[in-house]
Parts: C-alpha cells; structure tokens; sequence
C-alpha cells in the first residue's frame, strides 16, 4: 500500500510575502498533490487575525479529509494556534508530548495513531508531528524527550513510524546527532523550505522506521506555494510494507 503525506507550516494561512489572510492558498496548494496524511504547525483556532475561523476543519473540508485531530499550543487573547492532522484513514489514541521549557513559548508535540489497510489486513501507522523552538539547545532537549516518551519508547522497532514537522533545524545537525541514533532515517535530506518566496533554509522534515519503503520525497515549488505560506510543504511517498505488526 503507498500513501502520501505532507508536513506544512501553514502560518495561519497568511502568505509569507504580502501577509493577506488567503487559506485558500494552502488549501489549493494542498489540493494539488493530493496527500493522505497532512501534519500541520501554525495552525488558528477562533483567532480574529484568520477570521475565527477553526482551520483544522477548514482544511479538512476543502480537502475532504474527514479524520482530523488539532493540538492547542499557544493561547491568546482570542483563539489559539497549534498543530493539527488530516488523514483520509481513522486516527485514534491521540496523545500530547509536553515541550515546553521555562521562559520559552509552549510547544507540544502531536501524536496520532493511524489505522491503514494492507492486503486486507489493518496496520497501525504511528505518527509524531511537531513544531520545535527556536533555539539550538531548546531543540535538543525538545527532541530528548520526544525520543523518551513512553509512545516512542514502546513502539516496536517494526511499527511504521513517520515523525514530521517544522525542526527550526538551521543547522542541520539534529538528526544525525538524535534521531538517526534512535534508528530514524531521514525521508528528504537537507531540502530546503524557508523562506516560501526563496528557500535557503532546511527547517521542515520527514523521518521514518519500521515497515516502511521510501518511495520518493520532496519540496513543493509551485508558485502559489511560494505565495501561500512562509514555510513551502514537504511530500513524501512511503510504501507500507507488510508484516506483523
């Protein structure tokens, strides 16, 4: 079974260039590689700036992805922004990994179980999406206590596991350093997504374990993705591999 999916700092929907609200933008850009699995950061929630509008639904409609999941992060004095999941398969057992750090914006991340078929036969797809901080060692501890966390911890080295999001990794040193380690491996490489208008910086990315074949990977540049967001999506093909778990 192959399925598509995307990570994309959407921004609240506000364009990296002109900063109009056009949700639009995302949702046709999104439209245009037809994803499964969609993870999002930046993503309002009744904010005035993005028309109170609830985007995780708002996309999920354009997209008729009927299975969602939104993670409050940061509240403000009208709504709140966080991350989100849109799947075409059932998600459930939804779990938060708490990242904040003293004097540090809150950050979470997001986990979701994901339920696909092989063969007629169902397996579990487990997935972690996240937006890390801006500082170097604000990411590595961030990330320590991903890899830590009793979901990750527990999930057999078999599982098909895909963690994704904006890493803020400027450097480009997180994942040899952490995930690799731990037996992840990287879906793109150093593919640069930031700024949307003219990429020179690898922040968001894919990686991956368990029964899962990397079919291809790359970086959105359609035009109305440099226009859409600050951050341009990140796609990735895997193949489901079957097996027991």
């Amino acid at each position: 079974m192959r399925f598509r999916i995307i990570t994309y700092n959407i921004h609240k929907g506000i364009g990296g260039v002109d900063r109009r609200y056009r949700p639009e933008r995302i949702s046709e850009t999104l439209l245009h590689y037809q994803p499964d699995i969609v993870l999002l950061q930046e993503v309002d929630d009744g904010v005035p700036r993005s028309r109170g509008h609830r985007q995780v639904d708002l996309l999920g409609d354009a997209l008729e992805l009927q299975h969602r999941a939104y993670q409050r992060n940061v509240g403000l004095r009208r709504g709140h922004y966080g991350n989100a999941m849109l799947s075409r398969y059932p998600l459930y057992d939804m779990r938060n990994i708490e990242l904040k750090l003293p004097l540090k914006k809150r950050r979470r991340a997001q986990v979701a179980h994901c339920r696909l078929s092989i063969n007629q036969h169902s397996r579990t797809l487990l997935i972690i999406n996240t937006h890390l901080g801006l500082a170097g060692f604000e990411r590595q501890i961030q990330l320590r206590r991903i890899l830590a966390s009793e979901v990750f911890v527990h999930a057999h080295h078999r599982t098909p596991l895909v963690f994704a999001g904006d890493f803020n990794d400027i450097w480009g040193t997180l994942g040899a350093k952490l995930l690799e380690p731990s037996g992840l491996k990287p879906a793109c490489g150093r593919l640069n997504t930031f700024p949307a208008a003219l990429p020179m910086r690898s922040l968001d990315r894919i990686y991956y374990r368990g029964d899962l074949t990397l079919d291809h990977c790359f970086a959105a540049r359609l035009q109305l993705a440099r226009e859409a967001s600050d951050h341009l999506p990140l796609i990735a093909d895997f193949e489901l591999v079957d097996g027991l778990r």
